[in-house]
């Protein structure tokens, strides 16, 4: 198993910290989720790096709480009321997403916002690899994120009611605004010259007469995704928490850094001989997604790469005061503190392949 399996997969008891009133959780529940009876036991994910994550255990299912971490936390993060929203809306368009079945944002239940959804049982792969399959299956799984992200990305924000989820248009210079005021104001975690020097390059090489607008996910990866148990078939999508409307490009390239990525980062295939493992190119790929949604080409595509790797190591640096100020959720924080360096070189090396200087 990975590392990053040993660090996120399966449930601990709830970790210091992190408890709650159950008993309050279970009234709730008894008013709100439709057709739960107890008695409910908690469990502790591993994983959920920034909303603590729950497996509500029943006699008859098995549910998910996401909940808004205690302590203080940065204005307008861990929406997990945004979370539910998407989750809901996309279920109306048969996107694989869990069931929501209710969000509360009452304090005085477990004390803080919280949303449940259903448990959907099946694999997740910590490693984009894709270990323990035959080639044809990883060929497989490859293809079916690519559709995916392209459903995705062709659903009707608007016939879902997702309309006001975000703010269509400018979608580069409100990102780089939003993560640079982040990675500013967030003094705790310091400075990084190589992420100084993103802040300078990016809003000055936004790709010109380039608008779109789709629902994004903002955190695909293949760690993010359930496959069923004994096929190559996406069942739920996770961790909506950065969603928005965003770039359908944008949100595509940061799911295809993985080829880009060294895997001790996150999930990525750095370092991999894709072809030998049938794994497609980074260039099929991107083919694959534009042929699957009407595009001829991505001419933006190395600029959209670039961006991805900055708002990843804004992400990370977050987390980096998050753990100073002891709000961090997970065992797993810290190590991303420590690989947060390294990441701001390599985000500085895709700048240079996009044409930094």
């Amino acid at each position: 198993m990975s590392s990053a399996a040993d660090q996120n997969v399966g449930t601990t008891p709830v970790r210091p910290g992190y408890g709650f009133d159950e008993a309050a959780l279970a009234r709730w529940m008894e008013v709100n989720v439709a057709g739960f009876s107890g008695p409910l036991a908690v469990e502790q994910f591993r994983g959920g790096q920034s909303n603590p994550t729950y497996r509500l255990v029943t006699p008859d299912k098995s549910y998910v709480l996401r909940r808004k971490p205690p302590g203080q936390l940065l204005k307008g993060a861990h929406a997990v009321e945004r979370e539910a929203r998407v989750l809901t809306g996309l279920a109306r368009a048969d996107f694989p997403v869990a069931a929501v079945h209710g969000l509360c944002t009452d304090d005085s239940v477990i004390g803080t916002w919280f949303y449940v959804m259903d448990m959907v049982e099946g694999r997740i792969f910590w490693d984009a690899t894709v270990p323990g399959v035959s080639p044809a299956e990883r060929a497989a799984i490859f293809d079916a994120m690519n559709a995916t992200m392209a459903q995705l990305h062709s659903v009707d924000y608007e016939a879902v009611g997702l309309g006001d989820y975000g703010r269509p248009g400018n979608y580069f210079e409100r990102q780089i605004g939003r993560w640079s005021k982040q990675y500013l104001e967030d003094i705790d975690a310091g400075r990084d010259p190589y992420m100084d020097r993103m802040i300078e390059w990016l809003p000055a090489n936004i790709p010109a007469n380039d608008d779109a607008t789709t629902i994004t996910h903002g955190d695909f990866r293949i760690d993010n995704m359930i496959f069923a148990p004994d096929a190559p078939k996406v069942l739920a999508v996770l961790d909506w928490e950065l969603s928005t409307l965003g770039h359908p490009g944008a949100d595509f390239a940061y799911h295809a850094m993985m080829y880009r990525m060294p895997p001790h980062i996150v999930a990525g295939l750095g370092g991999a001989d894709v072809a030998a493992l049938a794994i497609p190119s980074e260039a099929d790929y991107v083919a694959a997604y534009c042929a699957r949604t009407g595009r001829e080409e991505m001419p933006g595509y190395d600029f959209y790469v670039a961006f991805n790797f900055f708002r990843l190591a804004a992400i990370f640096h977050g987390i980096k005061g998050r753990v100073i100020r002891g709000t961090a959720s997970s065992a797993q924080a810290k190590e991303r503190v420590k690989i947060l360096p390294e990441l701001t070189v390599l985000t500085w090396q895709q700048a240079k392949k996009a044409g930094a200087k």
